[in-house]
């Protein structure tokens, strides 16, 4: 394993509140993108955003401490996160369909 790979990690993100039709996605596409992350975000049927992103750690926490605060319009009630094992299957951070 090469030293840029264990400086991977992967976080998966579920975000609850006033969270879609408020520009919560491209939110966190720009926030991810300009940290160089890669994953997805998606809007749930049940009105939460998911989101998986991977990349270094300090920049997986750097987008956490954006997500809780979100943008503008958002009201966020809650954020739950998980750690996973990276699985090197991104390239790029995506909108990705509902779920």
């Amino acid at each position: 394993m090469t030293q840029q790979q264990e400086l991977q990690s992967r976080l998966h993100i579920w975000v609850t509140g006033r969270v879609q039709g408020v520009g919560f996605r491209m939110f966190v596409y720009g926030s991810a993108s300009r940290l160089n992350l890669v994953g997805w975000v998606r809007n749930r049927y049940n009105g939460d955003v998911e989101i998986i992103a991977q990349g270094p750690r300090d920049k997986l926490f750097t987008l956490l401490s954006e997500v809780r605060l979100g943008p503008p319009a958002s009201i966020i009630t809650d954020v739950k996160y998980v750690w996973e094992e990276p699985d090197g299957k991104f390239n790029r951070f995506d909108l990705a369909a509902s779920l």
